[in-house]
């Protein structure tokens, strides 16, 4: 395992090389093209030497990516999103990213779902509605890692660049407890109950926050205590970090609320007036350095699981239309969040339409269709989530800062 992720680390430095010599796109999606095209030209080695390419599928499935993710790369990535966030910018709208990270999820994932479910059935596919819900529920959380250079580029209002990249933050948490709690369903692991379901929501949730309120804390008093020792700062930031999300995983808690949380109150402990401008610099650049190392290691393992993809015309046909679907789900879970908003809070058409192409899937979406049980049920997910992603990534990454700039002017 240690290889291949130094493999992959390798090959993501190397592509993020070729991207900034050449290519010149955002690190996000040049560096996710760049792989796609390696996993064609082995892709392509199946009509000149099958052996080769049967070797090269199996490394491509041998990769633990669910484990890459959820145990390593998700902390770290979510925090280091959060600690550049403004705290107060995002207590102001707080109602509105609870709403969208929470009501908006649940919303998405059932519309997603049922549309997924009779889309599905037309064309001859055999999905449970259960697993439609599934699906529903691992493609509705938006990515905040995808998202957040592209939102800067894009001059995008601060009031909406703080909806989106807190919605992200938080509804990725918030989504993968939705996840868990339709899969054990799906799965029988035991009888419905809907009560079970409600507190296993509120404490995984629940306990992360809390988690991250603590881990916060801690981390904000440690650093303010070594004030002058910038390093020694840096590696207890670390390991609130990595031991945080192992100690959540341990006790059944959402890891990933509890990193945002965190990374919210570190960050904002940056500003103070006893912070040095020396710490404030080691702290910035490192957890910068981590975020774009790892988030082109997140896109170099997305464009890998093409390899592992077998080509189904009709798996194939649900994944485009489920494109139109996740954008439909989007806006309208949107639309349907202004109700419980104050009218200063709500979000106009075009402010709506920004928020619907700005919400970009990524490597959250598919670790979670990964981890579902082998069977044919299995490959239509991971198809359909894999295309959604990458037109995610790729089409809506290109043209948000067209968007923006043409709908706010």
């Amino acid at each position: 395992m240690f290889e291949i992720f130094v493999g992959i680390i390798a090959l993501a430095a190397f592509l993020s090389y070729l991207n900034a010599k050449f290519l010149k796109l955002p690190e996000t999606i040049g560096v996710m093209i760049l792989s796609i095209l390696v996993s064609l030209l082995f892709a392509a080695s199946y009509f000149i030497n099958q052996t080769y390419f049967d070797q090269v599928t199996d490394f491509a499935r041998s990769i633990d990516f669910k484990t890459i993710l959820f145990d390593f790369l998700l902390g770290i990535l979510l925090f280091a999103g959060a600690i550049h966030v403004n705290l107060k910018g995002l207590l102001k709208e707080k109602l509105t990213v609870f709403i969208y990270a929470t009501f908006g999820v649940v919303i998405s994932t059932f519309i997603i779902g049922t549309a997924f479910y009779y889309v599905a059935s037309l064309i001859g596919l055999d999905i449970n509605y259960l697993y439609s819900l599934v699906f529903g529920a691992l493609i509705s959380p938006t990515d905040p890692v995808a998202v957040l250079a592209l939102l800067k580029k894009a001059g995008a209002p601060k009031h909406m660049e703080i909806k989106i990249v807190g919605e992200s933050l938080f509804n990725d948490g918030v989504g993968i407890v939705v996840f868990l709690s339709v899969l054990s369903i799906a799965t029988m692991a035991h009888e419905f109950d809907f009560s079970h379901i409600t507190s296993e929501f509120g404490k995984e949730a629940g306990g992360g926050f809390l988690m991250g309120i603590v881990l916060g804390h801690l981390g904000k008093k440690c650093i303010v205590s070594v004030n002058k020792q910038s390093v020694i700062a840096v590696h207890i930031s670390l390991a609130i970090v990595l031991g945080g999300y192992v100690l959540s995983n341990m006790l059944h808690i959402s890891g990933a609320i509890a990193m945002v949380v965190a990374g919210l109150i570190i960050g904002n402990s940056l500003h103070a007036k006893v912070i040095s401008a020396d710490l404030k610099t080691h702290m910035n650049i490192f957890w910068k350095v981590l975020d774009e190392i790892f988030n082109a290691v997140l896109f170099v393992l997305i464009g890998i699981v093409m390899i592992t993809l077998d080509f189904n015309v009709y798996h194939l046909i649900l994944g485009i239309v489920s494109i139109v679907l996740v954008l439909l789900a989007r806006f309208i879970s949107i639309k349907l969040s202004n109700l419980f908003l104050k009218k200063s809070h709500r979000v106009n058409k075009n402010e709506a339409l920004i928020l619907t192409w700005a919400g970009l899937r990524g490597g959250i979406s598919i670790a979670l269709a990964l981890s579902l049980p082998e069977g044919e049920v299995k490959d239509i997910i991971v198809y359909a989530t894999y295309v959604v992603v990458v037109f995610s990534i790729i089409a809506q990454g290109l043209s948000i800062e067209k968007l923006v700039s043409k709908l706010l002017k």
